[in-house]
């Protein structure tokens, strides 16, 4: 199981999940995040938030197609709204989690410009760094896809979603 970094406050847990736009895939990860968080009790310790490098669709709710996968497995995507990476990000969360590649390099990269320390270098990991099943996997863009594409994603997301939560259950217990 890859080791998750130390929170930065030494109690709380505060975890951003990051693609393109934010409509699909972080969404997707931030409300399977939070329904597995809060099965486990590890809601008020731990924090999910979800954004997109780009802002074209800042405000806008999840994917049509994505919301109706999630209702269909059974959880509430209602509360999403899409949003940017805020400025100040590599210094608010204690991982920043991409969601393919490409994401981590342009996170990496902005936290460089942003000036960020070598220690918030190290909290942005792409989030299938931590699937059990194809570790440093990416997540696969299924906007152009179909409903094959957008199941696989929720399948994946759940999948590394729970291995997530037992490293946060392990690694907060331990503190």
């Amino acid at each position: 199981m890859t080791a998750l970094p130390a929170p930065r406050n030494g109690t709380d847990y505060r975890i951003a999940v990051v693609c393109t736009g934010n409509i699909c895939r972080s969404p997707t990860a931030d409300v399977v995040l939070h329904a597995l968080l809060a099965d486990e009790g590890l809601d008020r310790q731990v924090a999910v938030d979800s954004s997109g490098l780009g802002g074209w669709h800042v405000g806008d709710r999840m994917d049509p197609r994505s919301a109706r996968h999630l209702r269909e497995a059974g959880y509430d995507p209602s509360r999403h709204r899409a949003r940017q990476i805020a400025p100040g990000w590599p210094s608010a969360y204690d991982l920043v989690l991409a969601m393919d590649h490409t994401h981590l390099r342009d996170l990496r990269a902005q936290a460089r410009r942003a000036g960020a320390s070598a220690e918030e270098l190290d909290r942005v990991r792409l989030f299938g760094d931590f699937d059990p099943v194809e570790p440093g996997s990416e997540v696969p863009d299924p906007y152009y896809g179909g409903d094959q594409d957008f199941e696989e994603v929720l399948t994946m997301v759940e999948r590394t979603g729970r291995a997530i939560v037992a490293a946060l259950r392990q690694g907060l217990a331990s503190q």
